[in-house]
């Protein structure tokens, strides 16, 4: 279906934004938030479980193959794991998405405590609107980290 094409574009748009940086490229900080290149994968891959596993699958965070809890945790990333690591882990998460959203009906909805009642379309049409946004924000930390921006000479 044209929904999820458009949604698996935008995952692969976000691992885009980071294939190909060092480790330590990957981690640096060039924004006062949590937000790095490697963080933003992270954060993706929780993303996918908390709406489709544990929102639509009903699963509890112990059920689920990852962190699944709505909070700055989503962007942690362990200094033991990899950029290909973090990327396989998205891709797992994405293909389990995938298999669970494909149980339901785009019509079908259920009650959720933050946003009412949301239907299966309106999840992923969310999914597509978040990772682009993230992918986005990738995109200009890409920038910055593979043309700086040169430094004024001190006059």
């Amino acid at each position: 279906m044209l929904i999820e094409y458009a949604l698996d574009r935008n995952r692969e748009a976000l691992i885009a934004t980071v294939r190909g940086l060092s480790e330590a490229d990957a981690r640096r900080r060039l924004v006062a938030s949590l937000t790095t290149p490697i963080s933003l994968i992270k954060h993706a891959a929780a993303a996918e479980r908390i709406w489709f596993q544990r929102f639509w699958a009903g699963l509890d965070a112990a059920e689920c193959d990852g962190y699944s809890n709505r909070d700055e945790g989503t962007f942690a990333v362990g200094d033991d794991e990899t950029v290909n690591e973090v990327i396989a882990e998205f891709e797992r998460a994405s293909e389990r998405s995938r298999d669970i959203a494909s149980r339901f009906d785009l019509d079908e909805t259920k009650d959720n405590p933050r946003e009412g009642t949301v239907s299966m379309r309106w999840t992923l049409l969310a999914m597509i609107e978040e990772f682009a946004r993230h992918a986005g924000h990738g995109d200009i930390l890409r920038e910055q980290i593979d043309r700086p921006i040169p430094r004024e000479p001190n006059r």
